[in-house]
């Protein structure tokens, strides 16, 4: 079971996840983003830029 990066706790990853996807660690609220799921490889979500989508 993939671990957080920030805390250290256990994230469960559904069975439908996919790359890029973001999920919110259960313990510490960091939002993280799987970044491969062959490796199962977790990371930082990268913040919210201000001109994002702009």
């Amino acid at each position: 079971m993939p671990e957080c990066p920030e805390c250290g706790a256990a994230i469960t990853i559904p069975a439908n996840a996919m790359q890029h996807e973001l999920l919110p660690c259960p313990d510490c609220g960091t939002e993280l983003e799987i970044i491969s799921l062959n490796p199962l490889t977790l990371d930082r979500a990268p913040e919210v830029q201000e001109d994002w989508g702009e």
